[in-house]
């Protein structure tokens, strides 16, 4: 089994980096890079690695992230030369995003833009516009001048879960802090509280503010009860950018999003196979989409210790190789030959307890066909969050 893996894999040094890049770039329209957690530096850094040697050397124009409309509209207006900093520009995104490494990277692509005017790298976000803790804001200070009387219970509906664009609610659930009653409830009522006050009922922007705070929770992983995401709409905005601006695009995210097939979850295996965006996105594009899966071996993530991965997992047959990192492209015919076949690859989200360590995994039925090519770190650090 050793032999296998060390005949398939090269380490992560930056001429290999260079070489990984290339290999990846080809035909593709769409790369997608998954992390199997959002809370390392030496996961973000190799998707930041291989975005940056994409757009520079290969012609990538685009950076496609899960996150709202607006959000992604703030990342874009910064990288393309608006007002304020990297942080600022993050202050609204879901709060994976908000890291130092993700700051760095818009810099790094603000920087490209500075020099390349007339061809400049675009973010955007996946998802439609969502609501922002501003929404809140604004319905609050509509009641508060219009129906003080009322303001008490508005606010009883919103506060509780505005908390959720801090630490999302299926999280808080996860934790043992949700405050009990699901967020779509609060906030089904408060849009029913508010559209029956005179002034703020009748104030269209108060209304649809409210209208999107109640789309946030109703679509949220706890509001839908399900970890998939909406893969069709999401892959359908990826497809559309490429269409409308002939860009072609790198795709961060999760590897559950990302892979290329169907996947299992394993806090939730009951529920069966969910299509990713990737899975959409290699049925409508074939081998123009390319997903890479960047995982690890055990490491610190800052709140959570992560030990070495069980045997059944594919992270522990890639670190017998003994090196920092390398990879495996399963695109080699010896490659796939050795690799093929049903497989589980570890997944450290939010949610992860490392007593239930056994079920953070994503399972798929062809590991060489949900992912293109595997990248393997040994050990990982926390990712370094902004204030």
């Amino acid at each position: 089994m050793t032999n296998d893996i060390a005949h398939a894999a090269l380490p992560l040094s930056d001429p290999l980096l260079d070489e990984l890049a290339a290999s990846l770039a080809g035909p593709a329209a769409v790369v997608g890079i998954g992390g199997s957690t959002r809370f390392s530096h030496e996961v973000f850094a190799v998707q930041d690695q291989l975005m940056r040697r994409l757009v520079r050397d290969h012609g990538f124009r685009a950076l496609a992230v899960q996150d709202g409309a607006g959000a992604g509209a703030a990342l874009d207006r910064y990288v393309r030369g608006g007002e304020g900093s990297a942080a600022d520009a993050l202050a609204h995104a879901w709060r994976p995003q908000r890291t130092e490494e993700t700051a760095e990277a818009l810099r790094w692509i603000r920087a490209f833009n500075r020099d390349h005017p007339h061809d400049p790298v675009r973010v955007f976000g996946v998802k439609p516009a969502q609501a922002g803790p501003e929404d809140y804001d604004a319905v609050l200070a509509r009641v508060r001048a219009s129906a003080p009387s009322r303001l008490d219970a508005v606010a009883a509906h919103l506060d509780p879960i505005r908390t959720a664009h801090a630490v999302d609610e299926h999280v808080q659930r996860a934790r043992g802090v949700h405050p009990g009653r699901p967020f779509a409830e609060h906030a089904r009522d408060a849009l029913a509280l508010v559209g029956s006050l005179p002034g703020p009922g009748d104030d269209a922007d108060v209304m649809r503010r409210l209208r999107l705070i109640v789309d946030f929770h109703e679509h949220s992983v706890a509001g839908r009860d399900d970890y998939a995401g909406e893969a069709a709409a999401w892959a359908g905005t990826i497809g559309a950018w490429g269409r409308r601006t002939g860009a072609r695009v790198v795709y961060w995210d999760g590897v559950a999003h990302t892979a290329a097939t169907e996947t299992v979850l394993g806090m939730a295996p009951g529920r069966g196979a969910r299509p990713g965006v990737g899975s959409v996105l290699r049925e409508r594009l074939g081998s123009r989409y390319v997903s890479v899966a960047v995982g690890f071996h055990h490491g610190d993530l800052g709140s959570v210790a992560v030990p070495e991965p069980g045997a059944d997992l594919v992270d522990a047959r890639l670190g017998a190789v003994d090196a920092p990192g390398h990879w495996v492209d399963l695109r080699a015919a010896d490659a796939r030959r050795h690799w093929d076949g049903p497989a589980k690859a570890r997944v450290i989200s939010g949610v992860y307890d490392p007593e239930q360590d056994a079920t953070g995994y994503i399972a798929v039925p062809s590991i060489a066909d949900a992912f293109d090519v595997l990248v393997h770190l040994r050990r990982v650090t926390p990712v370094r969050w902004l204030p």
